[in-house]
């Protein structure tokens, strides 16, 4: 079982996306387990204020180190910090990817802090997280999103929680490729036919004609995927006649 801690000023917002499909059916066969955690519980004025004004100026306010440290004493999220996450999401951080989704799936515990407002003290960055992840090259308003993505993501990869275990091996990433494109009945509506190949049973056929048709996605798409990749001689063969053939529509 892989558990997640995730700790936050507005727990109430993971409700919906915890509580249906596939991670609602992940959580209720104990394949995964979700604690949220409010950060104002942890605060001792009367108001329940986790952020303040920023020393030397500045616009906005910072979430306080104080809360975040004695929610994660709490939790003992520091007992074992050589083998616990305890991930800030931030815009600053190590970008989230299916590889990263992939190593995470690992861990039996991940702690995900939330951080808030203009930013977070910076002591909670180097003092109470070893580890730091975006979701993107963009700013929200919060890490409330930054965690269900992540959420989402690692737990398709735990064992059991999609129906079929090979989804998650063919998804798109997960060979370095985008995935190939798919179908299902009728095989023709409008007169959109499925590829013939699909329907040939022919499995040889069907699986030659699916890598090629990743590769030729993925190098139209994303041709930044294919540099990073070791591709075997037919791969690369067959990209060449798909350069060719692109380069001649673009002539035209």
């Amino acid at each position: 079982m892989l558990r997640f801690d995730i700790l936050s000023t507005f727990p109430e917002m993971f409700d919906s996306p915890f509580g249906c499909s596939l991670l609602k059916k992940a959580r209720e066969k104990g394949l995964i387990e979700i604690c949220l955690h409010n950060i104002r519980d942890y605060t001792e004025d009367r108001h329940h204020m986790t952020d303040d004004a920023p020393y030397g100026g500045g616009g906005g306010m910072l979430m306080k180190v104080e809360p975040v440290d004695k929610a994660l004493r709490s939790i003992a999220a520091d007992a074992d910090r050589d083998h616990v996450p305890v991930i800030l999401l931030t815009p600053q951080g190590q970008v989230f990817n299916q590889s990263v989704a992939e190593e995470l799936s690992r861990y039996s515990r991940i702690v995900l802090i939330c951080g808030h407002y203009e930013g977070v003290d910076e002591r909670i960055r180097t003092r109470l997280a070893n580890r730091e992840i975006s979701i993107g090259d963009y700013v929200l308003t919060g890490g409330e999103l930054s965690a269900m993505v992540l959420v989402d993501a690692v737990s398709r990869l735990v064992p059991g929680v999609l129906g079929n275990a090979d989804s998650a091996a063919l998804d798109s990433f997960s060979s370095g490729l985008l995935e190939y494109p798919q179908y299902t009945r009728p095989s023709e509506y409008r007169g959109w036919k499925v590829p013939e190949v699909l329907l040939s049973g022919n499995h040889k056929m069907i699986d030659a004609w699916r890598r090629k048709e990743a590769l030729k996605r993925t190098w139209l798409r994303r041709p930044d995927l294919i540099e990073k990749m070791v591709l075997s001689e037919e791969d690369q063969k067959f990209l060449r006649e798909v350069m060719q053939i692109d380069s001649e529509v673009n002539n035209c």
